[in-house]
């Protein structure tokens, strides 16, 4: 289910003189149960080396499943909103 007011669709964009990725998905219901590291820069419109440091970031909600980091999707959806002042 699509989170109300949220949209996930990045535009390219300039930001400090670098081109803004833009996002492939444009809402949740279209995300897999867990995301990988390429999943999580393409939703949020970051570079792959990006997605992986915030992976490994100790408030981020990625877990470990053998060698691999995935992040649940729900987990995810409440990451983004707490990051962007949505829902708590």
């Amino acid at each position: 289910m699509a989170a109300p007011g949220i949209t996930i669709n990045h535009h390219n964009q300039y930001k400090g003189g670098h081109a803004l990725k833009e996002s492939k998905f444009t809402n949740y219901d279209e995300l897999p149960l867990f995301l990988n590291a390429k999943l999580v820069a393409q939703t949020l419109g970051i570079g792959l080396a990006s997605a992986y440091e915030l992976m490994h970031d100790e408030g981020f909600p990625s877990m470990r499943v053998g060698s691999r980091f995935v992040v649940p999707k729900d987990k995810f959806r409440r990451w983004v909103e707490q990051q962007t002042g949505g829902e708590n």
